[in-house]
């Protein structure tokens, strides 16, 4: 994904902190329900309100991207100071939910969407968050399973985030995230981060990340994820959503379009350099 978020300043202020209030929120590029969707924000997830326009507000969530949503989506946060109940959150793996009570209506969540205090998972799974590391360590191989598991069969969505549909750099960014690295939005931002891994595919390490561009200027248009060796997962228009490919297989055309296309890998685990 190569779309900008286009902050309103270099420092906008802050407005008031909201939260998302529905499984997924789409966040727009404009404040119209017609401009292009550029990201996603989950249930629970809290987010910076910094302006406000009709029945919009332009955000900024934790990866500091910035767009516009809807005031449907979002509800205003309790000011700090507030008296709160002490209650562990939980984090969907990919759940459906019911208020705790009984009463009320269910709802799907997708993954890394956070349960409200009064929900349980009635199918699924849900986790809490507290017990995240030591569910989903920040170790390459982890991270690669973690890919595989929960993105097989996710169709390409562009602007998406979840394994109900993504675009590549919604997948790497979730499932970092997922491990406790938060990483920026699009393909050129994370393509900033890390070391340098190389330019030879054969030699690369789980959850390296490969950088491609199909424009004439080099820009980053596409990221994939390294199963080690000339093995990638990612999400790609070209084949629809999920894909596994084999770079060192020449005989597939669209291989050879993607290293082509090839720019460069990038290292941004510690734990995964000598």
């Amino acid at each position: 994904m190569t779309t900008e978020s286009k902050p309103l300043s270099p420092t906008p202020s802050v407005l008031y902190e909201a939260t998302v209030r529905t499984p997924i929120a789409p966040l727009h590029g404009e404040p119209r329900v017609a401009s292009q969707m550029i990201s996603q924000q989950l249930a629970g997830h809290r987010l910076s309100v910094l302006d406000e326009e009709g029945d919009w507000v332009c955000v900024r969530g934790a990866d500091d991207y910035e767009g516009w949503m809807h005031t449907g989506f979002v509800a205003r946060s309790p000011a700090a100071g507030t008296r709160q109940s002490r209650t562990t959150s939980r984090i969907s793996l990919g759940c459906t939910t019911r208020p705790s009570g009984g009463q009320g209506t269910g709802r799907a969540l997708p993954l890394r969407a956070i349960l409200a205090p009064d929900e349980a998972p009635t199918t699924g799974e849900a986790i809490d968050i507290d017990d995240r590391p030591r569910r989903f360590p920040l170790v390459p191989e982890a991270i690669v399973a973690s890919a595989q598991r929960f993105f097989e069969g996710t169709s390409y969505l562009w602007g998406g985030v979840t394994p109900w549909g993504a675009d590549c750099s919604g997948l790497v960014q979730s499932v970092f995230a997922l491990h406790g690295l938060q990483l920026p939005r699009d393909a050129w931002q994370i393509a900033e981060r890390g070391v340098d891994a190389g330019r030879d595919v054969g030699e690369l390490r789980p959850a390296d990340l490969l950088f491609f561009s199909d424009r004439e200027d080099g820009r980053v248009t596409h990221v994939g994820l390294s199963l080690g060796g000339a093995r990638m997962v990612h999400l790609a228009l070209g084949r629809g959503g999920y894909a596994i490919e084999r770079l060192s297989d020449r005989s597939d055309s669209y291989v050879e379009k993607l290293r082509q296309r090839f720019l460069f890998a990038r290292r941004v685990l510690r734990t995964a350099q000598p």
